[in-house]
């Protein structure tokens, strides 16, 4: 999947005047890219048009117009472009009360690292975590963590040949595991070099 250049985004202004359009066509797409796993995580994933709208949301809340700083934020942005032989995701824990949060954030200290794909009897793929920055420390796990499911061949081979994909969690304190429906099955093979 190619990476963005400024000249695939919006002025603030043309941004303006397309936004209400251009995020109703973004959360429609997404909707067959979440994949919640269990009551309080779920994958987001990230491919180059929801990159693009998150730049163009973080230029529009910051008025960013200046080149240097147009360029920060896709060298920010850019590396959670899947490369076609990946996924990548934002992983989020949610837990509405902050005191839950807090005791269950302590107790998850890991979890980044314990989530999977499967494809058919495939054997499972980990997640790589947080290639970016560290974000946990020795006390607990952040809310948001970024992952790469780095595939290989004979994985890509068998979700394109109709193979069904799981995602789970193996982590001693949270432990869930998801077939993925056909729609986002599909979705996400889109992000992949796939022989034709």
């Amino acid at each position: 999947m190619q990476k963005l250049t400024r000249n695939d985004l919006l002025t603030l202004e043309a941004y303006a005047a397309e936004r209400p359009d251009f995020r109703d066509r973004v959360m429609r797409h997404k909707q067959n890219r979440i994949i919640r796993l269990g009551e309080h995580a779920a994958l987001f994933f990230e491919d180059r048009l929801t990159m693009q709208y998150q730049i163009q949301e973080m230029l529009r809340a910051e008025r960013i117009f200046e080149a240097a700083g147009i360029d920060e934020e896709l060298a920010a942005y850019n590396p959670m472009i899947p490369d076609g032989s990946n996924w990548k995701a934002t992983f989020m824990l949610q837990y509405d009360d902050e005191q839950t949060r807090r005791i269950r954030l302590g107790e998850l200290r890991g979890i980044e690292s314990r989530v999977w794909v499967q494809v058919g009897s495939q054997p499972r793929v980990f997640a790589v975590a947080d290639e970016d920055l560290e974000r946990e420390n020795e006390e607990k796990t952040s809310a948001v963590h970024f992952l790469r499911f780095e595939l290989p061949a004979e994985m890509i081979a068998a979700l394109t040949a109709g193979g069904a994909l799981e995602m789970g969690i193996d982590h001693p304190a949270y432990r869930d595991q998801v077939r993925v429906s056909e729609a986002s099955r599909l979705a996400l093979i889109a992000d992949l070099d796939t022989p034709n």
